[in-house]
């Protein structure tokens, strides 16, 4: 995967201001987000959450008093921040957010997340499409501290949000492309993932990472490590929200893998 030196840094959203001049929406949820969360208290998040949250989010930061290392468990709260930070970045990708694009993100997550939960999300991301930071450093505090089969996720997710309008628009696939490999994803398993939203006639074949030429026996075997590695159960510590939304991936591998046997006249 290509990483031009271009857009690393997000385009600051017109209007000045952030969430600095918010305090009352800081004091509306930032309890909410400081409780749930692990590694990303520090770092380019624990940044961002700082701006966005004020002196209220620093307080808590202060009194956690915790080292980060990588190895710590990833939380629930870790894992939805990263997705709000990342999501933020992908609406910014082509230098304008479109009020249309804001409502299909909040159908994603409303879809994904229920109606409350999205309401909190939501306020939050408003706050961060205000603030410039560089989602490749994001992207690589997320590779180094968060377990693979949530990346994965975390993928997934994305992929979803940039082609909710139903257009896979050439700059949000490209950024995603670079997140994912700041993030440390192989090649193949981004190429899998993308080719479950992104559709060509080899789709099937490149959703269990191997290409049209395989024989039926490296099929099968590509099938049983992309079923195991896109398992839901991997994702299931952080919380039935992200579980549930990792089988609609279980089951594109599922469906990829039943469209080439009837394709090949398999057993």
């Amino acid at each position: 995967m290509s990483q031009s030196p271009k857009r690393g840094r997000t385009t600051q959203n017109s209007g000045s201001g952030g969430a600095h001049s918010h305090h009352g929406s800081a004091g509306n949820y930032a309890k909410w987000v400081g409780g749930g969360l692990g590694w990303a208290f520090g770092g380019p998040i624990g940044g961002i959450l700082g701006y966005v949250l004020g002196s209220m989010f620093q307080g808590q930061q202060a009194m956690g008093g915790r080292s980060f290392r990588p190895g710590m468990p990833t939380t629930s709260g870790d894992f939805n921040v990263s997705l709000l930070v990342l999501t933020a970045a992908i609406m910014k990708a082509d230098g304008t957010v479109k009020k249309s694009e804001l409502e299909y993100v909040k159908k994603f997550y409303v879809a994904n997340f229920g109606v409350e939960g999205a309401k909190h999300y939501i306020k939050l991301l408003g706050d961060i499409l205000k603030k410039d930071f560089d989602v490749l450093e994001v992207s690589r505090q997320i590779g180094r501290f968060m377990d693979y089969a949530a990346r994965l996720q975390l993928m997934h997710y994305l992929f979803g949000i940039a082609l909710a309008d139903g257009n896979a628009d050439d700059s949000e696939v490209e950024i995603i492309e670079r997140i994912a490999t700041a993030m440390g994803l192989g090649a193949t398993d981004f190429q899998s993932i993308k080719a479950m939203f992104v559709k060509d006639t080899e789709s099937a074949y490149k959703i269990l990472g191997v290409n049209a030429n395989a024989t039926d026996e490296e099929v099968k075997l590509a099938y049983r490590e992309m079923a195991k590695k896109y398992h839901p159960d991997k994702v299931s510590h952080l919380g039935e929200d992200v579980k549930k939304a990792a089988e609609e991936k279980f089951m594109k591998v599922n469906e990829a893998y039943e469209t080439i046997k009837k394709k090949r006249g398999m057993k």
